[in-house]
């Protein structure tokens, strides 16, 4: 590694950078169906996962061991392989697949710190015993491995379980080297070669091993993995034979079969140097990696916030259009028909009752006694009436253009996945489910308010005939009547309501009074219909797609790669 590379200062605005790359990632999900949207997934949550699991950790501990990943194919001898290494049993080979579910991590007592929970793998459960949890990693410490390098030995690349496929990716996407390991019967296996251009695209540091293969036969077969190894963009890359032989009663090979891997790994531990050279190639080749996959993703993101705008577009057409009916037919007379309008007929009757508050004052007392008779009732009758119909009439409006905004959603392909049945904004198809609660609660309160009204208008004639005559209850029916009656309305009963409010107050004050009566109805609807149109937000919410997500990701990865391109520049092309 380079002396920039080792420079505080640089570490520490790598590992700063980074640390914004991972957030602003975690920022930039993809939740909509778009074309491409599945496998930018998937590279998304592994560029995630690799810092978190590696690029992060290691650039906090640079002076950590070098971490040794054995991996490869199902019966190569990777775990014979790792003990023999080792020089006693450290994890547990056998004959029945999968053998390693859970990884084996083995080190000198020396180097222990580095491995806690907060470093590399920090989600893996740490373990000092045997276990087949696969989210747990057993830790093994002895002398029998040098300071400054730590082996892991890692579950099959090709396991027929495919929870040790994902674990082996995510174990080889945190090592700083690869033991690849493959046998004379599985090395031209496309599985375990699909990795390998993996460590090659990022420049990872491998090592290849040639097991379980016939003494006679590993220069043959030697020679041609060569080729396919060079071919492939890892012609630099060590290649070791180990001959098949016995093993002994704690399933060791011969020394001797190992003894090349063995020198050459100590020979890395004992140098410094070499170790952050490969430190250094592996994390640059990540980061580069990383970076370049994140583009992609950046682009990605930003079609979706277009999409998911689109989509709120749409809906926020729809709602605007059911705003527009709604506060049109509250103050237009629309409403003012079917129970409603027979309740507020037999309220006012025929004329009789403002007849007698415009008779001369000798003949008021009789007439008005007869008149009021069970008004109190029907004015009960018509508030009811009054709720039962403007319920109705926002759920039935409610549900209508819930429809109509799931329709229009459907019209795009994304969207028509999240509205369909059994998707996740299905319930968006339907008003929400307590909005009769709701709006019998507003309506309700909007009586209750206006009530408030004639109350605050007609403290100066409370005790005049007139006025008692209806009371506040009466009065406040009628002026919710007229309210929704509309300034234009022709209805012989409406029109009667307002020359009620006229023998009671002054034009003055019933023109103030309908008016504070319609602007807390307008209110109201507006408020109820608000909440219906936000929950097409919700989703938004839970995505935590922001509008900037795009962006963001992508000022993130070229700071990365600024910060890249000046240690390569200062080191003449050296990493990081």
């Amino acid at each position: 590694m380079s002396k920039h590379a080792r420079d505080p200062l640089l570490d520490g605005k790598m590992l700063t950078e980074t640390v914004r790359l991972r957030g602003a990632l975690q920022a930039a999900p993809l939740p909509l169906d778009l074309p491409g949207a599945v496998p930018l997934r998937e590279t998304r949550k592994a560029i995630i996962d690799q810092l978190e699991d590696y690029v992060i950790p290691r650039l906090m501990s640079l002076e950590a061991p070098l971490l040794t990943v054995v991996g490869g194919s199902t019966g190569a001898g990777k775990s014979t392989l790792v003990n023999s290494l080792v020089g006693h049993r450290v994890t547990t080979p056998g004959v029945l697949r999968p053998t390693t579910r859970s990884p084996v991590l083995v080190h000198h007592p020396d180097d222990a710190q580095w491995f806690g929970p907060d470093r590399l793998l920090p989600e893996l459960k740490r373990v000092h015993h045997v276990t087949n949890d696969p989210d747990s990693i057993q830790l093994v410490a002895t002398d029998a491995i040098p300071p400054g390098l730590a082996i892991l030995d890692a579950p099959d690349v090709d396991s027929v379980e495919e929870r040790n496929r994902i674990l082996a990716g995510q174990l080889l996407a945190a090592a700083d080297l690869w033991l690849f390991v493959t046998s004379a019967a599985r090395y031209s296996d496309q599985v375990p070669w699909e990795y390998l251009k993996q460590a090659a695209d990022r420049s990872t540091a491998v090592a290849m091993v040639l097991d379980r293969t016939p003494a006679d036969s590993v220069p043959t077969v030697s020679t041609h993995l060569a080729r396919m190894m060079a071919a492939r963009g890892l012609k630099d890359s060590p290649l070791f034979g180990v001959a098949e032989g016995p093993v002994d009663d704690q399933g060791l090979l011969p020394s001797g079969h190992v003894a090349e891997i063995r020198s050459w790994l100590e020979a890395l531990a004992d140098d410094a140097s070499a170790r952050h050279a490969i430190v250094s190639q592996t994390v640059e080749g990540a980061i580069r990696t990383i970076t370049r996959r994140v583009y992609p993703i950046a682009d990605a993101a930003a079609e979706q916030v277009d999409a998911v705008a689109q989509l709120l577009a749409l809906a926020d057409k729809e709602y605007d259009g059911a705003v527009h009916e709604v506060v049109m037919s509250a103050q237009d007379g629309t409403l003012l028909r079917g129970d409603l309008l027979v309740r507020w007929r037999e309220f006012v009757g025929s004329g009789e009752l403002l007849r007698s508050l415009e008779a001369k004052v000798g003949f008021v007392r009789e007439r008005l006694v007869n008149a009021i008779k069970g008004k109190p009732q029907q004015a009960e009758r018509v508030g009811a009436a009054i709720e039962t119909t403007l319920e109705t009439f926002v759920v039935e409006r409610a549900e209508r253009v819930a429809d109509a905004a799931a329709m229009a959603w459907a019209t795009t392909d994304y969207g028509a996945k999240l509205v369909a049945p059994g998707g996740p904004c299905a319930e968006l198809t339907r008003a929400s489910r307590d909005l009769r609660r709701r709006t019998s609660l507003e309506v309700h309160g909007w009586l209750d308010e206006v009530q408030e009204i004639v109350k605050r208008e007609t403290a100066e004639v409370r005790n005049t005939a007139r006025f008692l005559a209806f009371g506040v209850r009466g009065l406040a029916v009628t002026l919710a009547v007229v309210t929704l009656a509309g300034e234009d309305t022709t209805d012989e009963s409406a029109l009667l309501g307002r020359k009620v409010l006229a023998t009671v107050v002054d034009d003055a004050a019933a023109s103030r009074m309908t008016e504070a009566a319609r602007a807390g109805l307008l209110r109201r609807l507006e408020t109820l219909l608000a909440g219906e149109r936000s929950r097409y937000l919700a989703p938004a919410d839970q995505w935590q797609l922001t509008p900037e997500a795009g962006d963001a990701l992508r000022q993130a990865a070229r700071r990365v790669d600024d910060l890249r391109f000046a240690a390569a520049k200062r080191d003449g092309g050296g990493h990081l």
